[in-house]
């Protein structure tokens, strides 16, 4: 079980990127898919998931309105489209798998996740 991500960069203020988990080894079928981003100094903190149960989606309320999760008919990436970026949206993006459903209390408890990515770096630059 692997996840992959990639799609980060150098963006400007106001600009867009959309990265993407791909899973290797298996499908995000029956998994909750979280994306956690951390920036120097601080915590991970989740930014938004998606269960593949019922395609519910949850987000930090900083994110609300930028950055849409979705995920490919056949469940083997997941996206999170970023618009309108911001400089405190620079960290390093971190996509997760965990159990068939975590609701929105839980998206953003990193615990509640079984599977890690690497991280990939969005930078974004005013």
């Amino acid at each position: 079980v692997q996840l992959a991500e990639s799609g980060g960069g150098l963006a400007q203020v106001g600009g867009s990127l959309r990265l993407s988990c791909a899973a290797s080894g298996f499908t995000f079928d029956g998994y909750a898919v979280g994306w956690f981003r951390q920036a120097p100094g601080k915590e991970r903190e989740g930014v938004s998931s998606i269960s593949s149960i019922d395609g519910s989606t949850y987000y930090e309320d900083s994110v609300k309105g930028r950055f849409t999760i979705s995920t490919d008919n056949a469940k083997t990436t997941v996206y999170l489209q970023m618009n309108s970026l911001k400089p405190e949206d620079t960290a390093v993006y971190y996509c997760a798998a965990g159990g068939e459903w975590i609701g929105p209390l839980d998206f953003r408890n990193w615990s509640e996740y079984d599977y890690w990515g690497q991280g990939t770096q969005v930078t974004v630059s005013s």
